[in-house]
């Protein structure tokens, strides 16, 4: 349970960090971003799959670009779904989409640092 709510609270703040950054990417408020979180998660088990998979002939195509498009489309459900959070077009659903992933990353670099493996 602590696990969950850890990262659930991780995926919040990167929410919160990448509205803060990509133009087009709106979070009304804090609880709004809390909702935000948990609708990407239920999406990212869910619904990208089925996309992914669907798209799979156009990602071999591009040799796995489009699933910097897929990832965007994932982020611009989270828009639609969630009451005060607001994604403005394609193009910052796919630039908030990498950024939102860059940012969870290293956050969670920096909030479990122990789970690195050891190359030896």
């Amino acid at each position: 349970m602590q696990s969950f709510l850890l990262t659930w609270l991780l995926a919040t703040i990167s929410l919160l960090i990448t509205a803060f950054l990509v133009p087009g990417v709106i979070i009304s408020s804090i609880p709004a971003a809390a909702v935000a979180a948990m609708v990407m998660g239920l999406i990212n088990a869910f619904v990208r799959p089925i996309i992914t998979l669907l798209t799979l002939p156009l990602t071999i195509l591009t040799l796995g670009l489009f699933l910097l498009v897929v990832n965007g489309i994932s982020l611009s459900l989270v828009g639609f779904f969630t009451p005060g959070v607001t994604v403005q077009g394609f193009w910052p659903a796919v630039i908030g989409a990498i950024v939102l992933s860059f940012v969870s990353g290293l956050i969670g670099k920096f909030a479990n640092p122990e789970s690195e493996v050891a190359d030896s």
